[in-house]
């Protein structure tokens, strides 16, 4: 008997997307904000998701998180319904979206991210605690953890939901532009952070904003105007004639490439 018969080769079991989108149309009114989006986004990366302003960057978020019903499609996490995986999925919002005056401090924030993890009547424990502080350590607001949320600059306080999310210790982590209007050193906390959660095996999807350092920040990047109008690694996305279509020749948006482009190559 041929040897490739007694050892038959076993098919390799297919590894489940982290998030799958099939044809997912949104509309708000009349007005659509998303048409026909299929993309489906590996585990273990660091997605990007860009676009003009009105996109549908948001939405596709909240599409994501189980937020907002679709029109048509369906949005799968891990080959399953968003409902079906309470806890692997954490979420940082726009941070125009919180009351900050709310009386609660930064350990108590962070600590929010384990209430997934408890009945409603049940009180943290010692090690939901730990994981509190230590995701506060990680963003670097240690020093913070009594203050209360509304004392905090913008950045400290995004930096806080990171902790929150971080302490989640989700799958899948989140995050509606997160760096937006924040200061150089939480931009820099916040991308150390996104880069250790993903290589802990995590998926990280973020929108964002500024093209000039989506190559930087992402392993993949997905190019929207309501719309898939690319995905893939950021020198196929981040071309000419694809910004030119989607941004319909903003000149800001390639002078900023440009000048990203030529601080690199002076820099090698």
């Amino acid at each position: 008997m041929p040897s490739n018969l007694r050892n038959p080769k076993q098919p390799q079991a297919q590894v489940k997307p982290a998030i799958d989108v099939q044809h997912l149309t949104v509309s708000y009114g009349p007005v659509p904000a998303l048409l026909d989006v299929s993309v489906s986004i590996p585990q273990g990366k660091l997605v990007g998701i860009i676009g003009p302003n009105g996109s549908g960057k948001s939405t596709l978020m909240k599409s994501m998180l189980g937020f907002i019903k679709p029109d048509v499609g369906r949005v799968k996490i891990f080959g399953t319904d968003v409902a079906n995986v309470k806890g692997r999925v954490a979420y940082v919002p726009q941070r125009g979206t919180v009351d900050w005056d709310f009386p609660i401090t930064v350990r108590e924030v962070a600590a929010m991210g384990r209430y997934s993890y408890r009945r409603w009547w049940q009180d943290l424990q010692k090690d939901d605690l730990r994981l509190a502080d230590d995701a506060l350590r990680k963003v670097r607001m240690s020093d913070f953890k009594d203050r209360q949320i509304g004392q905090l600059s913008g950045g400290q306080q995004q930096r806080v939901f990171m902790a929150r999310a971080l302490a989640q210790d989700a799958d899948i982590l989140l995050l509606d532009e997160p760096f937006a209007g924040v200061d150089a050193a939480t931009e820099r906390a916040i991308l150390d952070v996104l880069q250790e959660t993903q290589n802990a095996g995590k998926t990280v999807v973020v929108v964002h904003h500024d093209l000039g350092t989506a190559a930087e920040y992402f392993n993949l990047i997905i190019l929207l105007k309501q719309r898939l109008f690319a995905f893939g690694t950021p020198p196929q996305v981040l071309n000419p004639k694809l910004l030119t279509d989607v941004y319909e020749g903003n000149l800001k948006v390639f002078a900023e490439l440009a000048q990203q482009s030529g601080e690199k190559a002076k820099g090698e």
